[in-house]
C-alpha cells in the first residue's frame, strides 16, 4: 500500500478517535450502537446494529445529554414519543462517559430491574467493541470476571449498576444516574400509590447515591401530570423546553419533543403540525393514535407529552361549558337552576393537610328530570377537624338528603369524629360509605354518562366550578382528582336516587251547585264550582 494512503488512513483514524473522545455526537458515529438482540434468548448480549441514521432530534438530544454530563450537578429531562431512540442514546451516553472519565460510576434505573438489565447488556456490548476501546488512551475493557449483568466494572475503574427504581438501590455511589421510563404503563401511572412510592424512592434512594457533582437524566413519556417528572416540574409547566426552575429548587434542562409540533418555539424548529422523524416515520404512522377517538389519552400523553389533553380525556370541556347556569338569577328563572331540587353531597378527604391533595365537599341537586345541578363546593388543604367543620356547615346550609364518602381505612378513621360533630351541632345527614374502587374510570362511569348527555350543570362565574371542570377534563391524567372523585361518588349515588319531589299546590274546595254545602256556603270568596251534566 502507498505510504501516503497509509498516512491518510492513520490520520483519519486519529481524527476519529479525537472527535469521539471530545464529542458525544461524534462518538455515536464512531462506534456500533446496539439495536435489537440477535436472538430471542433473555440473556442475549449480542445485538444487531441500529437500523436508522442519526436524525435531527437525536442530535438535539445527544447535545443536551453531553451538556448535562459535563456540568456539575447537571439536570436533564427528556420527553419524547415511544420508538424515537431515547434509550439507545442514553445507553451510548453511559458508555461514552465511562470511557471519557476513568473511575466513574453510572447507575441506570427503570421501572423494572429486568428492563434496566437489558439496557446494561447494551452498554456492555458497546464497551466490548474494539472501536470503542481504541478511542481511549487507556484501552478500557470489561474485567474478565464480570458475570453479573446488572453490576460490572471496566479496567479503567469505571463501574455500572442497573436496577429497578422500586427495587432499592444500595451500595454504589454515582457520578451519573439515568432514570429511563420510571413507570411501566398507564395503570401504574394512574396509581397514586405507585406514583408516591416512585417519587419517594427517587428522593430517599436514588438521590442519596449521589457523589458531590452527580448529574441526573430522566427519560420518560408523560402518562400523568403527577408522574416523577411532574412532581419536580413547576405547577404551571406547559410543555416548553429550556432551562426551568423546578419545585425541587434545582434548574433542569427540559427537552420536550412531541410527535406533532404544537408550539411556535418547538425545540426542533418545526412548524405546528410537523411530525418528528419524517424520514423514518411517515405521517400515516401516527394516525392510529392521533385520529382514533378512543386513543385520545394515549395520543395526548404518550405521543404529545400532554398528560391532560386540552379537549379532555373522558369529559368534554365543550359539553360541560355549554350546560352551565347563571347562579345569580333567581331559581326557576330562564338560565338559572330549577326551583325543586333534592340535594345530595359527597366528600373526598385528604390524608394529611400538606400531602398535596385537597379535601373536597361537593353539593349537587337532582331535578325532576334527573339532571344534576352542582351548587356548592369546598376545596382546601386543611387539617381534618377544619375539613369536618366545613362539611357540617354545608349540611346546615343545604340540608341534603344523603351524603357519600368513600369507604376504607380513612373513612373508618374519621367517621367517629364526623358523627360526634353532627351530634354536637345537631346538624344531621345520612352518610353512605361507598365501596372503594381502584379503577378511577369505573368510579366516574355514572357521572360521566350524565355529563356527556348534557345532564350535569355547573354555575358560571364561580372559581370553584372552574377548578372542578378543569379536574374533570384532565381526569385521569391530571395532577389533582379530588373534586373528580367527589363527582364520581355523587354519580354512584345517583343510581339510588329518585326524582325531586314537586309539592302539590294547595287548592280551594270544589262544590257542586245546589247541594246542601253549596246552599250553606258563607265564605268571603266564591269557591271553585264543579258543574255536572
Amino acid at each position: 500500500m502507498d505510504d501516503s494512503v497509509t498516512a491518510r488512513i492513520a490520520a483519519r483514524e486519529v481524527l476519529r478517535r479525537q472527535r469521539a473522545e471530545a464529542s458525544f455526537v461524534e462518538f455515536s458515529q464512531a462506534v456500533e450502537l446496539p439495536g435489537v438482540p440477535a436472538s430471542n434468548l433473555e440473556e442475549c448480549e449480542d445485538f444487531k446494529p441500529i437500523e436508522t441514521r442519526v436524525a435531527l432530534h437525536h442530535i438535539v438530544m445527544m447535545q443536551a445529554m453531553e451538556r448535562t454530563m459535563l456540568k456539575p450537578r447537571g439536570r436533564l429531562m427528556i420527553f419524547m414519543p415511544p420508538g424515537c431512540a431515547k434509550s439507545t442514546y442514553a445507553v451510548a451516553a453511559s458508555a461514552w462517559f465511562m470511557g471519557k472519565f476513568p473511575n466513574s460510576s453510572i447507575i441506570y434505573t427503570s421501572y423494572a430491574t429486568g428492563i434496566a438489565a437489558k439496557q446494561s447488556r447494551r452498554v456492555r456490548a458497546i464497551c466490548r467493541d474494539p472501536n470503542y476501546q481504541s478511542i481511549w488512551s487507556d484501552r478500557p475493557k470489561l474485567l474478565e470476571d464480570q458475570r453479573a449483568v446488572d453490576d460490572w466494572s471496566m479496567t479503567n475503574g469505571s463501574t455500572f449498576l442497573a436496577a429497578g427504581i422500586l427495587a432499592g438501590i444500595t451500595g454504589n455511589r454515582a457520578d451519573g444516574i439515568v432514570i429511563d421510563d420510571p413507570v411501566a404503563n398507564r395503570e401504574q401511572a394512574d396509581s397514586p400509590t405507585v406514583r408516591a412510592k416512585t417519587y419517594e424512592e427517587y428522593i430517599d434512594t436514588v438521590l442519596t447515591r449521589a457523589k458531590p457533582t452527580m448529574w441526573t437524566i430522566i427519560i420518560q413519556t408523560r402518562w400523568h401530570e403527577d408522574d416523577l417528572a411532574g412532581a419536580i416540574l413547576p405547577e404551571k409547566y406547559n410543555g416548553e423546553s429550556g432551562l426551568i426552575k423546578c419545585r425541587d429548587g434545582q434548574t433542569w434542562e427540559v427537552l420536550c419533543i412531541p410527535a406533532e409540533a404544537e408550539r411556535a418555539d418547538d425545540v426542533l424548529g418545526r412548524k405546528p403540525g410537523d411530525f418528528i422523524w419524517p424520514e423514518w416515520y411517515p405521517k400515516e404512522h401516527w394516525a392510529s393514535w392521533r385520529d382514533n377517538p378512543r386513543a385520545r389519552r394515549t395520543w395526548s400523553a404518550l405521543y404529545q407529552q400532554r398528560p391532560a389533553p386540552q379537549t379532555g380525556i373522558q369529559f368534554s370541556r365543550e359539553v360541560l361549558e355549554a350546560n352551565r347556569y347563571d347562579p345569580d338569577k333567581a331559581a326557576g328563572d330562564d338560565g338559572a337552576r330549577p326551583v325543586h331540587l333534592r340535594m345530595y353531597g359527597a366528600s373526598d378527604y385528604a390524608t394529611l393537610a400538606n400531602d398535596g391533595d385537597f379535601t373536597v365537599h361537593l353539593v349537587a341537586g337532582m331535578d325532576p328530570d334527573g339532571d344534576l345541578w352542582v351548587v356548592d363546593c369546598w376545596r382546601q388543604q386543611k387539617e381534618t377537624d377544619v375539613s369536618i367543620d366545613a362539611f357540617i356547615a354545608k349540611v346546615g346550609v343545604w340540608k341534603p338528603a344523603r351524603w357519600a364518602n368513600e369507604g376504607g381505612l380513612l373513612d373508618k378513621a374519621i367517621g367517629p369524629a364526623i358523627r360526634r360533630r353532627m351530634r354536637e351541632t345537631q346538624k344531621y345527614v345520612v352518610i353512605e360509605s361507598l365501596t372503594s374502587i381502584a379503577d378511577k374510570s369505573i368510579k366516574l362511569q355514572s357521572f360521566h354518562a350524565r355529563a356527556n348527555a348534557g345532564a350535569v350543570h355547573f354555575p358560571l362565574r364561580r372559581p370553584w366550578a372552574d377548578q372542578v371542570i378543569d379536574e374533570l377534563v384532565a381526569f385521569p391524567g391530571g395532577r389533582h382528582d379530588d373534586a373528580a372523585d367527589c363527582c364520581g361518588l355523587i354519580g354512584r349515588m345517583l343510581d339510588k336516587m329518585t326524582e325531586a319531589h314537586i309539592p302539590v299546590m294547595e287548592s280551594k274546595p270544589l262544590l257542586v251547585p245546589f247541594t246542601e254545602r253549596w246552599l250553606e256556603w258563607k265564605g268571603d270568596s266564591k269557591p271553585k264550582v264543579r258543574y255536572t251534566s
